[in-house]
């Protein structure tokens, strides 16, 4: 089966054409994104592979059908770039990696508590200008600190137990509370009260209509003043907007983001020879209490590796007719 893969970074490459030696799929790389002009490299594909940025409408899907694709692999958790009643309407099957080394997105989140709080990005750089300063750098023990955390899936577990190490006070909102999550002595609330207790607020939620703008004017009004934000899920959980006056008004203490709702003309591009036109995302780096990285949380060594094997099982138990275990359908 052929397979023509979408915003391949070089080190997608690596790791696919690595896994792919015991599959056997005839793989076309390109570096662009899926849009409606690019449909046009599909050339004699079944099947096409896109990530996170890569927009899946229903225009698209219409085009994809018309080249004979008969399968989207999205080589990450998150479904909501493709339209689904296009894709079945289209009779397109999709198909995703619900699960790639938790760890590696929940570290990353303590990663950036960590940094915000103790400041080391702005000590490294000190250092290296021989400044050995410690006014302004200044933090806080995350020990018997409250952690608040809104989704407790996969990776939303992981972080309560990162977090339970630290000694800190975990407490969770999910639609569904977590038998495994309540013996390790996370506390459930409604999420009025984690909000309002939260010392730092973890965003492991999906984003879908109900979860869109979870944190906004709103919600932030019902936040401990102070408190510090973390996204390294979707972009669109967090209006930009009113973190940004949160952020100015003090009523955030610190913001750290993985994910932006506007990162597809951003994110995994090297822009530093150009002027970034997006004045959200400047104003964002602007404040001394914000950290951003780029979509990074999922890049360790061993989420590649499951990232790759199950896209390329995923898309081999479709090309015997096997049922697919990964696949995404509408909700009913």
């Amino acid at each position: 089966m052929k397979l023509t893969f979408f915003s391949a970074q070089p080190y997608d490459k690596v790791f696919f054409e690595e896994h792919n030696k015991q599959f056997g799929f005839n793989i076309d790389f390109f570096e662009v994104a899926l849009t409606e002009k690019s449909v046009n490299l599909i050339q004699h594909s079944e099947a096409i592979c896109v990530f996170v940025n890569d927009r899946v409408t229903q225009p698209v899907v219409e085009l994809l059908a018309a080249k004979g694709i008969k399968i989207i692999a999205l080589r990450c958790a998150g479904f909501n770039n493709v339209d689904l009643r296009a894709a079945a309407h289209a009779n397109m099957r999709v198909v995703r990696v619900p699960a790639y080394s938790p760890h590696a997105v929940a570290e990353h989140a303590v990663a950036m508590i960590m940094t915000l709080n103790r400041k080391t990005h702005k000590a490294y750089n000190r250092i290296r200008e021989q400044n050995f300063s410690l006014n302004g750098l200044m933090g806080f023990d995350l020990f018997e600190k409250t952690i608040g955390v809104v989704g407790t899936g996969n990776i939303g577990q992981v972080f309560c137990r990162l977090m339970l190490g630290f000694g800190c006070h975990v407490l969770a909102y999910d639609v569904k509370e977590d038998k495994g999550m309540l013996e390790a002595g996370v506390i459930y609330l409604p999420l009025e009260e984690v909000l309002s207790k939260a010392d730092v607020l973890s965003l492991h939620c999906p984003l879908n209509e109900k979860t869109r703008y979870l944190i906004g004017d709103s919600t932030i009004k019902r936040m401990k003043k102070g408190a510090m934000l973390i996204n390294t899920s979707r972009g669109g959980l967090i209006n930009t907007i009113s973190v940004i006056k949160a952020l100015k008004s003090g009523k955030l203490g610190a913001l750290g983001i993985d994910v932006y709702e506007q990162e597809e003309s951003l994110f995994f591009r090297d822009l530093s020879e150009h002027i970034i036109e997006d004045d959200t995302i400047t104003r964002l780096m602007s404040f001394h209490n914000v950290l951003i990285t780029a979509h990074q949380g999922f890049f360790t060594q061993e989420a590649m590796d499951q990232i790759a094997e199950t896209t390329l099982s995923n898309l081999k138990a479709f090309d015997s007719g096997e049922p697919l275990a990964n696949e995404v359908k509408i909700s009913s």
